[in-house]
Parts: structure tokens; C-alpha cells; sequence
């Protein structure tokens, strides 16, 4: 819980001065807030300083060529200073802060230096040391010279008593001669010591939101991996279409026309065969049913890797062909505005001769409903039988296997099917990539 308050309303120390603005007064977090501020002036300042030397040195030699070195350099100065503000921001942050860069090992200067640049942390650390150099410095000098003078004002008695028999001057115009004098002085003091207090607490938080925000991690290293593996995902269906194509190839120029073959020698031979050597005649004649079944089995694979009717006339066409060889009826009702990607078209047609397929062994079913739609770019793919249901999408590799091809597709497949029926088989998947 604590983290997601802190995450809800920002900072810790602006979580303690909204809840316990009291409490807060009374414990550490004024003393840490003060020294963060002040600390942060301190290094701003002296960031600032930097900035401003080498900006100077910089445009000054950038006609000999040097001064361009000094200003590529100077972009990377906010690295160092956010490594030291990391450290610092733990004095109002119980809750550290990751370091966004790149792990580098092995480089040299020059290759760190490059890496760095090419960052972008390392100019978000940059804006942060310009912003720490301007606002931290004069936020910072602000509460020094509030805490400063009411400190003088608070201490203004023990001032007048030690002074004594002098006056002292606290405001211009208005000497004090005595201790009593100066007690509506120290009450003043208390006051601006309290509101130091809060201001430095209120100026903390915003100089640790405005370090988280611009010092911490971001999400480009994880849009990089979600953009590789995308790409990875478009890699990994293309090299998949090339093999099924290479399959679908060999098969149907090597594997098949040597069956042709082989069955065509058998007949030349069975003719050659004299009439008294039934035997021979025999054996080659089972040899050559062998073989045309062989043939006819190749074939019937190489359609079910991929059929012609799929990539010539489209997904309706394929699906409408392979529900007329299906022994249970099947209602074909796919319309769908225009052709889709070849991946798509793919992992349909396989979805839907896997529930036919699983519908014939298993449900008992009389009748198979197919319907596909398009909506908001999106294929919508039903699959329906009537049968006894009960289906276990879990119980087969098949289902399984369809399902990481609709994931790889950034889609989605289900099954419906309670006990008694029906059993349907939904299949989401996006038309784009």
C-alpha cells in the first residue's frame, strides 16, 4: 500500500506534509529537506558554474575546431551529475533510483563516451543539471537567506544581551537596547524558521519529482525490445512461409515425380512381364496400387500444407472447398470485404480444418457451422458444431499448436464447448500488422 500512495501523490516527503503537516515539523524531515535544498544549491551552483566556462571556452575556440570538441563534451556533464544526485535524493526519498543507461563493458573511453550520447538519458540528465544549475541554485539560495535571517531574528536576545550596553540594530530604524526588546523579534525568527521548514520540505518534493522524472528509467529500452520483438514476431511468419513454401516445393518436384515415375516403371515392367510368370506380374502389380496410393497420399499432403485454391482465389474459397470433402455437413458463411494478409489467411484455413478435424473424431456432431467476419480490423473466426461438447482444448497438441500461431499473430483463440454442447471454436486475430 505504501507504494502505491507513493506512486498516487508523488514524493514521501509531500505524502508527510499533506497527512501529518504537525508531525512532520517535529521530526528529521525538516533537517533532510534543508540539506537537500541546500546541498542542491551548492551543486547547482557549481554545475551552472561548469556550464557556463565551458559553454564560453567552447564558442570561444570553436573557430580553431577545439571548441566544438569542448561542446560535445560539455552535453555529457549531466551524467556525473546525476550519478551524485541519485546519491542525494535518498536524504528526501527512502525509495532509490535506477540508473537508465546501458550496461557497457569492454569499451574504451571513446566508446562509452559514443554510447552516451547516442542515450537519450544522457540529455535528460543534461536538462536536469541546467534546471538544478538555475532553479536549484536560486530555490536553494532563497530558503538560505529565509533560514539565515530567522535564525539572527530567533537568536536576537542572546545578540542584545551580549551586546550590551550597545544597542542593536535588528531593522533598519529600530534599535533594540534591551533582551525584552528583541523577544517579538525571536517570535518573528521562530515563525520564519517554520515556514524554512516547510518551504524546504515543498521545494525538496519538487526537486525530487523533477530528478525522477527526468533521472529514472524509462520504458525505451522496453519499447525497443516490444519494437525487436515484433520484428522477431514478422521474422519468425516469414521464415515459416519460406520453409512451408521450400516443403510444399520439394515435395511436389522431387518426392511426387518420382512416385510418378516409379509407378510408370512398374507398368512398363508388369507389360514387359511374360504371360507364365504370374507371380512376377502379380507382385508388380501390387507394387504399382502401392505406389499410385503413396502418390495419392503425397498429395493430399502437399494440399493440406497449403492449398492452391488458398493462395489463388482467398480464404471463403479455401474454407468453402474443404468443408465439401468433410463427411459432416458444413455451412460455410465467411464474407469478408477484400483478401487478407497471407499469414492471416494461413492460420484461418488451419483453424478451421483442426476444428473439423477434431469435430469428426470427437463430437459426435451433425451438423458444422463456419462463419468470419471482419470488424475493426479484425478477422472474427467461429467454428460451431452441434455435438456432445465437453472438448478439452488442453487434451491435444493440435489446439495448442494453432493457438501459439494465433499468439504469434498478437491474436487470440478459444473453445467453448460445455458438457452437452455446442462446442464452438473462436479465433480473434488482427488483419495488420
Amino acid at each position: 500500500m505504501p507504494a502505491e500512495g507513493h506512486e498516487r501523490r508523488g514524493v514521501a516527503v509531500w505524502d508527510v506534509l499533506r497527512d501529518r503537516p504537525l508531525h512532520y515539523l517535529l521530526s528529521p524531515w525538516p533537517l533532510r529537506c534543508l540539506a537537500y535544498v541546500l546541498s542542491g544549491a551548492v551543486l547547482g551552483y557549481a554545475v551552472l558554474l561548469a556550464l557556463t566556462v565551458l559553454v564560453l571556452v567552447g564558442v570561444t575556440l570553436s573557430v580553431f575546431g577545439v571548441g566544438l570538441l569542448i561542446l560535445v563534451a560539455t552535453a555529457a556533464l549531466g551524467v556525473p551529475v546525476a550519478i551524485v544526485e541519485r546519491r542525494r535524493i535518498r536524504l528526501v526519498e527512502p525509495e532509490p533510483m535506477a540508473d537508465p543507461h546501458s550496461l557497457l563493458s569492454g569499451v574504451g573511453f571513446k566508446g562509452w563516451f559514443r554510447a552516451r550520447l547516442e542515450e537519450r538519458a544522457t540529455w535528460r540528465e543534461l536538462g536536469y543539471a541546467v534546471t538544478l544549475g538555475v532553479l536549484g541554485t536560486a530555490s536553494g539560495a532563497g530558503v538560505a537567506l529565509l533560514l539565515g535571517f530567522s535564525v539572527f531574528l530567533t537568536a536576537a536576545p542572546l545578540l542584545v544581551w551580549a551586546a550590551a550596553p550597545d544597542t542593536v540594530t535588528l531593522l533598519p530604524g529600530d534599535p533594540v537596547g534591551s533582551p525584552a526588546e528583541a523577544l517579538p523579534a525571536s517570535a518573528a525568527g521562530l515563525v520564519g524558521l517554520v515556514l524554512a521548514g516547510y518551504a524546504a520540505g515543498w521545494l525538496a518534493g519538487a526537486q525530487a519529482k523533477v530528478a525522477r522524472l527526468l533521472l529514472s528509467p524509462r520504458d525505451e529500452g522496453l519499447s525497443t525490445r516490444v519494437i525487436e520483438l515484433t520484428r522477431s514476431r514478422a521474422r519468425l511468419i516469414d521464415a515459416f512461409e519460406a520453409e512451408r513454401r521450400r516443403i510444399e516445393r520439394d515435395l511436389h518436384d522431387g518426392a511426387q515425380q518420382q512416385l510418378v515415375a516409379l509407378s510408370m516403371t512398374l507398368g512398363l515392367a508388369e507389360m514387359q512381364v511374360r504371360e507364365e510368370n504370374a507371380r512376377a506380374r502379380e507382385l508388380l502389380a501390387r507394387a504399382r496400387g502401392e505406389a499410385r496410393l503413396a502418390l495419392e497420399q503425397l498429395r493430399r499432403l502437399v494440399r493440406d500444407i497449403h492449398p492452391q485454391v488458398l493462395t489463388d482465389h482467398g480464404l471463403a474459397a479455401a474454407v468453402t472447398e474443404v468443408a465439401l470433402r468433410n463427411p459432416i455437413p458444413v455451412t460455410v458463411d465467411i464474407d469478408l470485404p477484400h483478401r487478407l494478409p497471407a499469414p492471416v489467411e494461413t492460420t484461418a484455413y488451419f483453424t478451421v480444418t483442426e476444428a473439423l478435424a477434431n469435430a469428426g473424431k470427437h463430437s459426435g456432431a451433425s451438423h458444422i457451422t463456419i462463419t468470419g467476419r471482419v470488424r475493426d480490423d479484425r478477422l472474427h473466426l467461429a467454428v460451431t458444431d452441434d455435438g456432445r461438447g465437453g472438448a478439452d482444448p488442453d487434451s491435444g497438441a493440435g489446439l495448442r499448436g494453432l493457438a501459439d500461431r494465433v499468439a504469434i499473430l498478437r491474436g487470440r483463440l478459444t473453445v467453448v464447448s460445455p458438457l452437452g454442447g455446442p462446442t464452438e471454436l473462436r479465433m480473434e486475430v488482427p488483419c495488420s500488422g
